[in-house]
């Protein structure tokens, strides 16, 4: 792209998305992550990119039989395929981290069993070398954001990401939130066939959420689809402090009933109390334009040498984000025509930290801020039209953080979820 526009060098972007998609397809891990985010993202890369990196949200190029074979092996012994009635040879998905086989218990159960690829420790700590030493060149060009607390969020993330033991107690965390959810649906882990490397877990039916809107679904449908996500990611939040940090669109499927299936429970992040008190204290600073309670909101957060000046720049994101919480109707997420318009708001906020010296976001804000842009995106694709105001009040209305924090531990042990760095 950059040879096209500053060489005049021609490219087929066709051919060339296709052979960046295998690519990106073969190397997995973190780097796969990233090429599945901006697939999300509405026109942050042409529409022929876009196209073909979507495809690594469920459809990633998988391994073979042979490979599988040999890594069931590993996982539960030479004579593990006698512990299944039928199982799959074919891959029904492949991700970044893992392939996905449907597979048939002797009672009668359907399962699907998420198998790690081989040597993705390896792969992981390697990327993740690649990434500081990019991050370092980066803010030596460019110093508005520093990323140092950003880098340690992502290396725990990712490492726990692994640890497939660690993803079962994350399902079993949700399925404890999400009871008495209408419209969502999360699978069952079955422990006896899951290792630290492989996750056995119940089938959900359903379809992929973009074939379903390749055939331009109703309005109504759009809209329950839409609602259900909402409170999938919403209601753990803001009543249990814990958010699913990978808003990709091979993490859901859609129901014919338009109820959706919640799928991948590696990338989770538990928060304290007051982080979720400073979200709502941002918004309602936000809604009633009160400079005081949003310096306030940033303080608590963890954000460091904060100055009015900084403060102002931004508020202008945390506006373009609470925009439609603060608008008590029935609206799109975003009701500009311009697809650019996102961007531009980022640029400009970029353009403003830079000049006042740039910030040390607190590390909690790496998932918070990609659940809320990848999620954001998806409305934006469903082309949803709620009340988000009235939907997000009915969330936090009574919030106490002496409770949250109350449900929050009960729900960790009760799930068996282990203790980490960033909980307290």
């Amino acid at each position: 792209m950059v040879g096209e526009r500053a060489f005049g060098i021609k490219t087929n972007r066709a051919d060339h998305a296709d052979d960046l998609r295998v690519i990106l397809g073969g190397l997995k891990g973190p780097l796969m992550k990233v090429a599945q985010f901006l697939s999300t993202v509405p026109d942050a890369l042409p529409a022929e990119y876009a196209a073909q990196l979507a495809e690594l949200q469920a459809n990633a190029p998988a391994m073979g039989w042979a490979f599988v074979r040999r890594r069931m092996a590993g996982e539960l012994g030479a004579d593990w395929e006698s512990r299944f009635a039928e199982f799959g040879h074919e891959a029904a998905a492949a991700a970044s981290l893992g392939q996905v086989h449907r597979a048939r218990l002797h009672d009668g159960r359907d399962v699907a069993c998420k198998l790690q690829y081989p040597d993705m420790a390896s792969t992981v700590e390697a990327d993740l070398r690649q990434l500081k030493l990019a991050m370092a060149v980066f803010h030596r060009m460019d110093g508005a954001i520093r990323h140092d607390e950003i880098y340690l969020e992502l290396v725990e993330r990712l490492r726990e990401e692994l640890d497939y033991r660690r993803e079962a107690a994350q399902m079993r965390l949700y399925r404890l939130m999400l009871r008495g959810v209408p419209g969502v649906h999360v699978p069952e882990p079955v422990e006896a066939l899951s290792t630290g490397r492989l996750l056995t877990m119940s089938w959900l039916d359903g379809r992929a959420l973009m074939r379903r809107l390749e055939e331009d679904p109703p309005q109504d449908e759009r809209n329950r689809i839409a609602e259900a996500l909402f409170r999938a990611w919403y209601v753990p939040f803001y009543h249990y402090g814990v958010i699913h940090g990978d808003p990709h669109l091979g993490n859901y499927q859609v129901r014919p009933d338009g109820s959706v299936n919640l799928l991948d429970f590696g990338a989770i992040r538990v928060f304290e109390a007051r982080f979720v008190r400073g979200v709502i204290d941002l918004y309602e600073a936000v809604r009633d334009n009160n400079e005081d309670q949003a310096y306030h909101a940033y303080v608590a957060w963890g954000f460091t040498d904060m100055t009015r000046e900084k403060m102002a720049v931004l508020n202008e994101w945390a506006r373009f984000l609470y925009e439609p919480l603060c608008e008590d109707r029935v609206r799109r997420i975003s009701e500009t025509d311009d697809p650019q318009f996102g961007r531009a708001v980022a640029e400009r906020v970029h353009a403003g930290l830079k000049r006042t010296g740039g910030v040390r976001p607190p590390r909690e804000f790496v998932l918070m801020d990609r659940s809320a842009i990848g999620l954001g995106s998806v409305f934006l694709r469903l082309k949803a039209e709620l009340n988000w105001s009235r939907l997000f009040r009915e969330l936090i209305e009574g919030f106490d953080t002496a409770t949250l924090a109350a449900r929050q531990q009960t729900a960790l042990t009760e799930a068996g979820v282990p203790a980490t760095a960033s909980m307290v």
